[in-house]
């Protein structure tokens, strides 16, 4: 069963509020988007990356991208 918000989410918007915060810590997901083909699990795709910035990502998770 859903949550309220995962009914609420919209996954185009998810998409690019999630690209913008990546943005903001220099990292670029190249294949980013949304998932057409499964429109009833709102689904984000985050592609493949190369092993560089999958460390990055995982840095500005722990928050070591902020000053």
């Amino acid at each position: 069963m859903e949550s309220k918000e995962q009914q609420d989410s919209d996954p185009f918007t998810a998409m690019e509020s999630l690209r913008a915060a990546l943005g903001e810590v220099g990292i670029v997901l190249p294949s980013l988007g949304v998932d057409v083909a499964s429109p009833a699990f709102k689904l984000v795709e985050l592609g493949r990356v190369r092993a560089d910035v999958a460390a990055r990502l995982a840095d500005a998770l722990r928050g070591g991208g902020q000053e």
